[in-house]
């Protein structure tokens, strides 16, 4: 197999190479990122890896990239996923999470690469839904309120009109919220793993926890879940066909600090700031994974306390 990674220094893709290390076969791993290369290349044996530092907004040298390497397999995660910092930057935001992913398809296209590309979306495209609407399939409309959303609806949609009008094959996915060790603290729960961990490891610490709205409710799927859906997709996905990555089940961020503070014997302060609360957010988000797992036969098998002790066990080596 001959892939690009787009985004390969982020979070998902490092779990995605290390999930590639313990499938059969030979991997030829070309990793893109816009920063200087900070993979140990040697560690990822046996996969056979290189890394190029790229802008893939960048046309030519896109371009260049993809002629030189000719892959058989695109797995675009290169984007700004946080939906927080849409809000606070929606044109870097919006440009960040669209038009690379144009650049990348239309140089596939331009330069007749026979090349299978798996674009990866959002549940935060389905936008708020009433409970009666549960669980989301792939027919559900989608209703986005957040540049985020916006941003990946168009990926979307532009993975669409190059699939039906070019014939490119293009698969997509709704990935719901995903979860793991090794995720930056600028998302949720990651970010209640970090204080929770400096609050149990520093006795001097106030025992309480600053939040947003705790009300909301997530379907949380672990990042390492989600790769081996990922890999299921490239491999037998159908061209021009859209696929949720979640797990099923509904969690409150209430509950979620429950179960962390059970794990670490902790009893804390919640005060809610109203500055963390955005201005426009989903309410609640549970998934249908139906179609994968009828395809594939995926399902997560990582369930949400094993993800929450492994996040926690990550800060506490990496705080």
């Amino acid at each position: 197999m001959r892939i690009i990674i787009t985004g390969v220094n982020g979070f998902v893709a490092r779990h995605f190479l290390s999930f590639l290390q313990t499938q059969p076969g030979q991997f030829t791993v070309l990793g893109l990122g816009r920063t200087d290369e900070s993979i140990d290349l040697q560690a990822l044996a046996p996969l056979q890896m290189q890394y190029i530092k790229v802008d893939l907004l960048n046309r030519e040298h896109v371009g260049e990239i993809l002629k030189n390497f000719q892959p058989e397999y695109l797995l675009h995660l290169a984007s700004f996923s946080s939906v927080g910092h849409s809000w606070k930057h929606p044109n870097e935001s919006f440009v960040n999470n669209t038009n690379i992913f144009l650049n990348l398809v239309d140089q596939i296209r331009i330069n007749n690469i026979n090349c299978r590309i798996l674009s990866i979306g959002s549940s935060e495209e389905y936008g708020n839904v009433s409970v009666s609407s549960l669980p989301l399939t792939e027919n559900s409309p989608l209703n986005p309120i957040s540049p985020y959303a916006v941003a990946r609806v168009s990926q979307e949609m532009i993975s669409r009109i190059y699939a039906d009008g070019y014939g490119m094959d293009i698969i997509m996915t709704r990935s719901f919220n995903h979860i793991g060790p090794g995720q930056k603290n600028v998302f949720v729960v990651s970010s209640f793993a970090k204080q929770l961990v400096h609050i149990a490891t520093h006795a001097e610490a106030e025992k309480k926890v600053v939040t947003g709205d705790l009300s909301i409710i997530r379907d949380f799927v672990d990042v390492r879940d989600v790769v081996k859906a990922y890999y299921m997709l490239l491999k037998e996905g159908k061209k021009g066909e859209v696929y949720n990555i979640c797990s099923g089940k509904g969690i409150s961020l209430k509950e979620v600090i429950e179960k962390m503070c059970s794990l670490l014997g902790l009893q804390i302060v919640l005060e809610q700031d109203t500055a963390l609360i955005r201005p426009n957010d989903n309410k609640i988000i549970i998934g249908s994974a139906a179609k994968i797992n009828q395809l594939t036969g995926w399902q997560p098998d990582i369930a949400i306390d094993q993800s929450l002790a492994d996040i926690i066990d990550w800060w506490k080596v990496n705080a």
